[in-house]
């Protein structure tokens, strides 16, 4: 393998004038230049990253960390691909910077992560993202020489510096719409309670009655989903939190659900028990998986989780960390994506006498 000094030796020039040529860190004629990069091209010489690395402590390369490769689920059209989606927001960021990504997959095991965090030091990235698989806290090591680090659609209690959804926000702005459109009575099937998404969308969902001078119904809200996936159990508690509902005295004119996913196991439930969506009833969603909430029929009204944006996000706030451009957020960065209208809510001109426990009253 050729080296710096078999460079040097065939373009007649010092060593010296071969760094400056490769590092641009000195004057050097374009005759003289021509004749080393000549002589580089001849020799197939490859300049060493590492060591130049080593002394400018610039090395262009930003280190990723996700399960996204390698936890893809089979049925996208149900669950998305929120982490993948993630990663691509952040190479579009990254790819015009001359900055090098390197990804590196957890392969769904967290115990990896310290091993990953380590050879990226080892390889003096400048920088580091971390991609959550979901809105959580997460507890990343304490890993010298690892640059900076940012974290994508997650948190720690070290104040790391981190990119979120704007769950609370969104849902307010779903609700508060509905509100204008003459839904008074709204129910809202949760995702499990242990969820931080669930925590915020669910104050969400409150204030946005507050502010319309709505009582809060405790009876309106239902945990109706499980934090760890069972199809099965995940079913009978939506078929149940949704008889619930129907059963109350004044049941609710719009449904709003955890996620999308679970919307469209609603339109079936509903439809069993005889009910005309949105006709009878109104039902919106959360996440805006567009294969999902385009094909359904009614088209699904859900609120955009910005996951590409929350990856372009995360990718330009570790930029700005790596170039010191100002201090550290002391806040999460949060990211909010537009509710997105369609036609499985429709605006109330009356109060809906036609649901019964049972379902649709014959008429």
């Amino acid at each position: 393998m050729a080296t710096i000094y078999d460079v040097a030796r065939s373009a007649g020039v010092s060593p010296k004038t071969v760094s400056r040529v490769l590092n641009g860190d000195g004057p050097v004629g374009q005759r003289t230049r021509d004749k080393v990069e000549k002589a580089m091209s001849k020799l197939g010489y490859v300049p060493s990253n590492a060591a130049r690395a080593m002394r400018s402590n610039r090395s262009g390369l930003v280190g990723l960390i996700t399960g996204a490769i390698s936890s893809t689920p089979s049925n996208v059209e149900l669950s998305g691909l929120p982490e993948l989606f993630i990663v691509q927001g952040i190479q579009r960021a990254i790819e015009p910077l001359n900055m090098t990504l390197m990804i590196s997959d957890t392969g769904g095991r967290l115990d990896r992560v310290p091993q990953l965090m380590r050879t990226f030091a080892e390889h003096r990235v400048e920088g580091l993202i971390y991609v959550a698989d979901y809105h959580k806290k997460v507890d990343l090591p304490d890993t010298p020489g690892i640059g900076k680090v940012v974290i994508a659609n997650g948190y720690d209690e070290q104040g790391t510096p981190c990119v979120l959804p704007h769950d609370e926000k969104g849902q307010y702005a779903l609700v508060s719409e509905a509100i204008t459109k003459g839904h008074r009575r709204i129910g809202y099937l949760t995702l499990a309670n242990a969820l931080d998404a669930t925590r915020l969308r669910t104050a969400g969902y409150a204030r946005a009655l507050a502010d319309a001078g709505i009582a809060y119904d405790p009876a309106l809200v239902i945990e109706a989903d499980m934090a760890e996936p069972d199809p099965e159990v995940e079913t009978q508690l939506l078929w149940d939190a949704i008889d619930r509902m129907l059963g109350l005295e004044n049941p609710p004119t719009l449904l709003c659900m955890g996620n999308d996913r679970m919307a469209m196991r609603a339109y079936g439930i509903l439809r069993s028990r005889g009910l005309n969506l949105p006709g009878d009833i109104s039902i919106a969603g959360y996440d805006n998986y567009r294969t999902l909430a385009e094909t359904l029929y009614p088209p699904l009204t859900t609120v955009e989780l910005p996951y590409a944006a929350m990856g372009v996000r995360a990718a330009q706030l570790l930029m700005s960390l790596i170039r010191e451009e100002g201090q550290a957020p002391s806040e999460p960065q949060l990211v909010s994506g537009p509710v997105c209208w369609r036609d499985s809510v429709v605006p109330l001109v009356k109060p809906n006498t036609n649901v019964t426990p049972i379902g649709r009253k014959k008429t």
